[in-house]
């Protein structure tokens, strides 16, 4: 999946979503809290993108659903389970480190069972149980129904690895949110739309850790979706690891007759009609599979959100043709013409790549040019890093990482003169933020999304509402202050607290 936080993103809790924090460490909790549920509390560490934290989502369900509990902290924990990235080298070696600790965690108290699963464990496989003893098992992408059972084989003493492939549409076949779901009230929620790549990127290991394409059903989509708007979400995310190739190869074969799917703008449509929902977003894009309709729904759906994410990785054209994108950057240029045609608001993000194998300067700066050309409001920004099974690793004109680092931070330093810009450009606007939380910072205040994607702080004492009723509200605020990583928002108090915090 090609988007948003691939190195920081640690889920803290039992499923809170990505936290710029890394997990705490066995020993550095409060004192646990009294058993409640004894032998039966689990924990999950989480890494990586939005399709891994959704993932955790779903783990957090299923173990709820087979009378599990949620717990705060690893010390408090009985079950803990580490749900791996490994799009980028530091990830994956990052969790080794975490796997050589946790033996501390393991032999602390009788009966702990320590599981790992996600991107690591479909790649690795059993060679991850020969490698740490402690760890009891392994499960793979696919596979996430199988923990449950797999937890309790452990307290039975057998280790097993489960890492198998799967065409089945059952996967995306899992129980409703559970009563005690973490983080019901916020009011925003993914939805995944489709899993898999079949586009093999030369630096890409997706296509082996999370397999090929494999679109769920629209009635699936939209009874899920409906029945979160019950609960009170107003926001949805639909994920996939190229979200918009949504049923391409089943509308080839005879379209929603044939496998229930339909096209990926249609979907966006009956999605948006869904009474209560607001706000929808999609991510992660490919440019490729940006069609006419699903431009135009920009300009034709409310609740699309004036956003995409769209990742370009470079812009250099011979770049791009080795990494095997599938365009060149002048049909990036393009597309962003064609979004903002179609909604004038709307704003781009995008992730990239530095160093690629044989990345000359001239290169690099083709991608500062782009950047600058389609005047990207922020984006995700990494040097190359090799992974196993890729084409890109077997490529031999490495850049020197000293150049890679230097190429890193101009284009950081580039991208943060042009998201302050935009953010000062928003000074003195009104918009609606998506409450979610506490502000990491403190300082009294709450946190929160508008339509742009941007991260809005507001004064928590400000709010027509206590803090506590407003998390998952919709409030209309006027942007006060910018920074290069967020706003600041006042909120408008001049309607009914009903109105203002909806």
């Amino acid at each position: 999946m090609e988007s948003l936080d691939l190195e920081k993103s640690p889920a803290l809790g039992a499923i809170r979503g990505v936290s710029e924090a890394r997990p705490e460490r066995p020993g550095e909790a409060a004192d646990a809290e009294p058993t409640r549920a004894a032998g039966r509390r689990f924990h999950i560490w989480t890494y990586g993108c939005q399709m891994n934290v959704h993932d955790s989502e779903k783990l957090a369900n299923l173990l709820l659903h087979a009378g599990w509990e949620a717990c705060e902290a690893a010390d408090q924990a009985d079950l803990l389970l580490v749900n791996t990235c490994s799009i980028r080298e530091k990830a994956e070696h990052r969790l080794y480190s975490d796997l050589g600790a946790l033996r501390g965690w393991k032999g602390a108290r009788e009966g702990r069972v320590l599981g790992v699963g996600g991107c690591v464990a479909q790649q690795e496989g059993d060679a991850l149980l020969r490698r740490f003893a402690h760890l009891d098992f392994a499960f793979g992408t696919h596979n996430l129904r199988l923990v449950p059972r797999l937890a309790d084989a452990a307290r039975a003493g057998e280790r097993a690895a489960r890492v198998e492939e799967s065409r089945s549409l059952e996967r995306f076949d899992l129980p409703e949110r559970h009563p005690a779901f973490p983080g019901a009230g916020r009011g925003s929620a993914f939805v995944t739309v489709m899993e898999g790549c079949d586009l093999f990127c030369a630096f890409c290991i997706v296509p082996r850790t999370r397999g090929r394409e494999i679109s769920r059903p629209a009635a699936g989509i939209l009874a899920e979706v409906a029945a979160l708007a019950a609960r009170g979400v107003r926001e949805v995310v639909l994920l996939g690891q190229t979200v918009n190739a949504y049923g391409r190869h089943d509308l080839r074969r005879g379209g929603e007759t044939a496998a229930g799917v339909v096209p990926f703008a249609e979907l966006l449509a009956r999605l948006a009609g869904v009474p209560g929902i607001e706000r929808i977003r999609y991510t992660s894009p490919h440019p490729a599979f940006f069609d006419d309709a699903l431009v135009s729904a920009h300009g034709a759906l409310p609740a699309l959100c004036p956003h995409v994410h769209l990742p370009a990785q470079s812009g250099s054209d011979r770049v791009l043709a080795r990494m095997r994108r599938r365009y060149a950057a002048d049909d990036l240029r393009r597309l962003a013409g064609a979004l903002r045609a179609a909604r004038a608001d709307l704003v781009l993000t995008t992730d990239l790549i530095v160093g690629f194998p044989g990345e000359t300067e001239e290169d690099f700066e083709a991608t500062l040019a782009l950047v600058r050309d389609v005047g990207f409001v922020d984006s995700y920004s990494f040097k190359y890093s090799p992974r196993p099974g890729t084409a890109a690793a077997a490529f031999p004109d490495r850049v020197a990482p000293d150049v890679a680092q230097a190429r890193l931070e101009r284009l950081q330093a580039l991208q943060r003169e042009l998201t302050l810009a935009a953010h000062r450009s928003r000074v003195g606007t009104r918009t609606e933020v998506l409450l979610e939380g506490p502000s990491p910072k403190g300082r009294g205040q709450l946190q929160g999304r508008d339509p742009y994607h941007r991260r809005v702080h507001v004064a928590a004492a400000d709010l027509a509402v206590p803090a506590a009723l407003a998390v998952g509200r919709l409030v209309p605020v006027e942007i006060v202050e910018a920074t290069p990583h967020a706003l600041l928002g006042r909120p408008l108090l001049t309607q009914s607290p009903g109105a203002a915090a909806r």
